[in-house]
């Protein structure tokens, strides 16, 4: 799965607009830099094989201690942002890796 996502997003990256809302609001302000970088050296710490949206996942990134996950579904052409936020601490372990 990590490298049919790496061989999509060097092809194109679509940003869903629910992508753009979640990464603009003013709490998160996560930049489309931060997300590429999350889908290109992150970690797959989910996976949906049967989502509506086609085969997708859930990528954990770490940098400068701001952890982001991103929701992402790699299409013969281009990757998808389904979504990109920042974990909300009780509903993750500790390494925000797994669901509480």
């Amino acid at each position: 799965m990590k490298q049919k996502i790496i061989s999509s997003a060097n092809k194109k990256i679509l940003f869903l607009p629910h992508a753009v809302k979640q990464m603009s609001r003013p709490d998160r302000m996560i930049s489309t830099k931060e997300v590429r970088d999350a889908v290109l050296f992150g970690e797959i710490i989910e996976e949906y094989p049967d989502d509506q949206r086609g085969q997708s996942c859930l990528v954990f990134h770490t940098k400068e201690n701001r952890v982001i996950h991103v929701v992402c579904a790699p299409k013969t052409e281009y990757l998808t942002i389904i979504t990109a936020y920042l974990p909300v601490p009780d509903q993750w372990s500790s390494d925000f890796k797994v669901r509480r």
